[in-house]
């Protein structure tokens, strides 16, 4: 997957780290908050849409979002409600507005803080750190379920039915992405860079390879289930 952030000056860059979606339709604050992430270590996305935002994050992977109040095509509030009734990952608002009342109802629709604008970087960087640290330290003590499949996260094991399931390092951490993102679907690009960490070439082999044999060490623990169906020509998912 490669994130294009030429509106906010830092060419094409190669997903790999933390991915950070910025929703802001003012392109000079949208620049700045590209800039102020990029310069910590993160991997921005810009949309200037509330339509926009959702078409990336129906398609992408992102660790956290920063999210404008007033946008076109949907609104801020209306896209914290879509967005969190499919992850649990933190959005963080970053608006103009001031009032109270708007805070504590956006924190009651699912928002984790809010930033008032005009912001300073350090406390953006600083909010944006406390969240994604929250955040990996409660996936850190949970477990990942999915039909009969458990995987624990701190104990790195995966049962099916209550059988333990023999996986390789690649298998497991394969599992693990689709168990973390349940509503997703995921194409070849995605996976690879997710999983293996590098750039995607093309090369469908060693996704192909790896997806097959996990696929069948679950039909195999389970004949009667199917876990993970093909999309052609798009990608893999969960079947529900």
């Amino acid at each position: 997957m490669l994130i294009d952030c030429d509106r906010c000056n830092g060419g094409v860059h190669m997903s790999k780290y933390i991915h950070i979606l910025i929703v802001e339709d003012d392109e000079d604050i949208n620049r700045l908050l590209c800039q102020i992430t990029k310069q910590a270590g993160y991997i921005p996305q810009p949309a200037y849409s509330g339509t926009e935002a959702l078409l990336y994050f129906e398609k992408q992977m992102f660790d956290l979002i920063l999210l404008d109040l007033m946008l076109p095509g949907k609104s801020g509030k209306e896209l914290l409600q879509t967005i969190r009734r499919k992850s649990d990952r933190p959005i963080i608002i970053v608006s103009a507005k001031e009032e109270q009342m708007l805070k504590v109802s956006l924190l009651y629709d699912g928002a984790d803080d809010y930033i008032t604008k005009p912001f300073d970087a350090g406390e953006v960087v600083a909010r944006i750190a406390v969240q994604l640290r929250r955040f990996k330290r409660t996936s850190d003590n949970s477990v990942l379920a999915f039909k009969d499949i458990v995987l624990d996260l701190e104990m790195k094991e995966v049962k099916v039915s209550g059988k333990q399931l023999s996986l390789t390092a690649r298998e497991y951490h394969l599992l693990k992405l689709f168990l973390s993102y349940q509503h997703k679907m995921f194409t070849k690009e995605n996976i690879f860079e997710s999983v293996w960490g590098e750039g995607y070439y093309g090369d469908d082999n060693t996704v192909n390879v790896h997806m097959s044999h996990l696929r069948a060490k679950l039909a195999e623990a389970n004949p009667h289930e199917t876990y993970i169906e093909t999309l052609w020509g798009l990608g893999y998912r969960l079947k529900k």
